[in-house]
């Protein structure tokens, strides 16, 4: 099976790249989102690998990071969510806004992807709601965030905390409130005041 695949980037379409590697050109569907990632044609690059095999063929889909690759496993685990379907959603939605969604029961959100009804939407979140934890969540966030700045730190943990807390459903007053309110916020991670500031909430 195919973990990653390492090489020059010599074709790009609006669905798909085909990456030389080898002496063989290896044509891989990627979301929309990853096309304006991607480095200039001619460049070394390393895609995470899904291969598919079925009866009416066999598909090779690719992501930018592993991190990628996993939620589009496990989209694929969701009944009646096919590779096409996965890709939909990826091309609108980055894992970490997915996660939170799903997290947060955020129809609306994941309806935005292209073909994916209320119904399917509310399967998606069914399905995977279990496969997801916040503290996951927001890790990932973190280390996103990291990736794309090396070396920041995370400054401003009430505004992350505040944002977990919108994402799952309460309003931006209610969420900055809750931070505000927690003693001693100034020392503690996102996790830590995400955690204690959904302690005050709950006692309401």
């Amino acid at each position: 099976m195919l973990a990653y695949i390492k090489g020059e980037l010599t074709e790009l379409s609006e669905d798909g790249i085909v990456v030389e590697a080898g002496g063989m050109g290896y044509a891989i569907r990627v979301p929309a989102s990853v096309l304006p990632q991607l480095p200039a044609l001619g460049s070394l690059v390393k895609i995470y690998t899904h291969l598919q095999v079925r009866e009416d063929g066999v598909g090779l889909f690719g992501f930018l990071t592993r991190d990628d690759l996993e939620v589009f496993r496990l989209l694929l685990s969701v009944s009646g969510i096919g590779p096409k379907g996965a890709l939909n959603i990826l091309s609108v939605l980055t894992p970490d806004e997915l996660r939170f969604a799903v997290l947060s029961e955020d129809v609306k959100t994941l309806s935005l992807a292209p073909g994916l009804g209320k119904k399917t939407s509310q399967k998606v979140i069914l399905e995977l709601k279990d496969k997801f934890s916040l503290e996951d969540a927001l890790e990932k966030q973190q280390e996103h965030v990291r990736a794309a700045a090396p070396g920041a730190a995370a400054e401003d943990a009430a505004g992350e905390a505040a944002q977990a807390l919108a994402a799952l459903g309460y309003s931006q007053s209610e969420a900055l409130r809750a931070v505000r309110e927690v003693p001693g916020a100034e020392g503690m991670t996102v996790e830590e005041l995400l955690k204690q500031a959904l302690r005050r909430m709950a006692l309401r």
